[in-house]
């Protein structure tokens, strides 16, 4: 979206100064919080506006690498005399973020926006939304996890004006979140995909996470008004939201409205089946790795489905997605060594998938390296333990990296990356390792030096 100084301060109701900059015909191409970002556009740096927040640092301190990076304007909630670039002042930049994301949802009035939520899966079932959708209408989807109060505005704001479609992931760490944020999106659609013991050290219970995920369902308009939810079927607490909305509900995955059938696995861990649904029948070779993804495909299967596509696009759609990075991605070292990094974000669900995938490739040893599974709450121990065993029993090999939660004879203990490298050793041709932890972790920078 492109914004002028005009336009911008009456989103925000600020008050434009000039700075040291000419503001006539200046237009602002992209909206950041972050001015590295900036820095790494290079050249399409320029045209950027700066929103500082105030977090464990305060955004203010870094307005000068932004103005240097090229960013031609920035809010500020307090003077800024020497600043090169115009300045919108505000009384707070955190609200002038969440009123720019209300003016961004206004200009995609014409627009169908998609809300995914869920316990596990929403990234990677926007993806595969996205790539489905983009086969019939201009479709736009934020590339990373922007799912809270400060991601959420970002995605709306970076959607270009004339999409027809926009994915949207909405996320939540207690009760009214998801609520709050509908809000601001106001979603036609609504995909939930799973919910499970994750951020229960936020919501307390599995119930209290299923009622703040089902906040999006309630949020949408009645069936007359174009609102549809879409629902999993094979999640007993997810189809129960049918219940907890007036738009029309398609549910997909168990039995369903869209079904999996004659599911296969190759050895690249690729899923094959046959989409079975009202709308006809095809077989898909799906373009994600992980059994457990096909669910999410269904979910995206359904949402387009429902939107009118047919099942020829659907599945031409699956078999060629632009995923988010650290999800499944599977690589092959030069020397043949098979690295399967996972390594974005981990709950119980999630790592034991990754765990069964693992145990799936064709490998003469298999190794685990993992990271903490963060927000579980009273549950942590209990969970952490129970992915020792099935690693156990499936004979993977474990190493913990700063994970004492994971308490099970069979693990390697590790107090950081480098203790883990160590442990892990020399790895050969015929060998598979999954990495896989918590965003906290940052297992990627593992993934990273086994890939050098």
């Amino acid at each position: 979206m492109r914004w002028t100084p005009a336009e911008i301060a009456t989103a925000v109701d600020g008050t434009v100064l000039a700075g040291t900059a000419p503001v006539a015909g200046l237009v602002v191409r992209a909206i950041t919080q972050d001015s590295r970002e900036i820095t790494l556009a290079g050249a399409d740096g320029a045209g950027h506006l700066f929103v500082p927040l105030i977090a464990e640092r305060d955004g203010h301190d870094f307005i000068d690498d932004a103005v240097a990076a090229g960013a031609v304007a920035t809010l500020s909630d307090r003077e800024l005399p020497a600043c090169p670039a115009m300045v919108v002042r505000v009384a707070d930049t955190g609200a002038a973020l969440t009123d720019l994301g209300h003016a961004a949802r206004a200009r995609l009035e014409n627009a169908v926006v998609i809300g995914v939520t869920g316990s596990v899966g929403k990234t990677t079932t926007k993806d595969l939304l996205a790539a489905v959708l983009a086969e019939a209408r201009h479709t736009y989807a934020n590339t990373r996890s922007f799912n809270n109060e400060i991601g959420l505005p970002l995605a709306l704001l970076a959607a270009p004006d004339d999409a027809e479609v926009v994915v949207v992931e909405l996320g939540a760490r207690g009760p009214g979140h998801i609520a709050d944020l509908c809000t601001m999106a106001r979603p036609n659609v609504g995909v939930v995909t799973t919910v499970a013991a994750v951020h229960t050290s936020e919501f307390g219970s599995v119930e209290a996470v299923a009622r703040a995920k089902g906040e999006l369902v309630q949020s949408l308009p009645a069936a007359g008004e174009g609102g549809l939810a879409v629902l999993n079927a094979a999640q007993p607490l997810v189809a129960a939201m049918a219940g907890r909305t007036e738009a029309r509900v398609v549910t997909y995955g168990g039995s369903g409205d869209v079904r999996a059938e004659q599911i296969q696995l190759d050895d690249d861990l690729t899923p094959s089946f046959r989409l079975v649904s009202q709308w006809g029948s095809a077989d898909v070779v799906l373009g994600v790795r992980g059994l457990h993804l096909v669910d999410n495909a269904l979910g995206a299967a359904a949402t387009a489905l429902a939107l009118g596509l047919t099942v020829e696009q659907v599945a031409a759609g699956l078999a060629r997605p632009v995923l988010s990075a650290m999800r499944m991605d599977l690589h092959r070292t030069d020397s043949g060594v098979l690295i399967l990094d996972d390594s974005y974000n981990a709950n119980p669900l999630s790592t034991e998938a990754a765990l069964r995938s693992l145990a799936h490739l064709p490998a003469a040893h298999r190794v685990a390296v993992l990271g903490l599974m963060a927000e579980l709450g009273d549950e942590s121990a209990a969970e952490h333990r129970r992915m020792a065993e099935i690693a156990a029993d499936l004979g993977i090999r474990v190493i913990a990296v700063d994970a004492a939660q994971y308490v099970h004879p069979a693990v390697e203990p590790a107090g950081d990356i480098e203790e883990a490298l160590e442990r892990l050793g020399p790895v050969g041709a015929m060998d598979a390792v999954l990495v896989k932890g918590s965003r906290v972790a940052r297992l990627e920078r593992l993934v990273e030096r086994l890939l050098d």
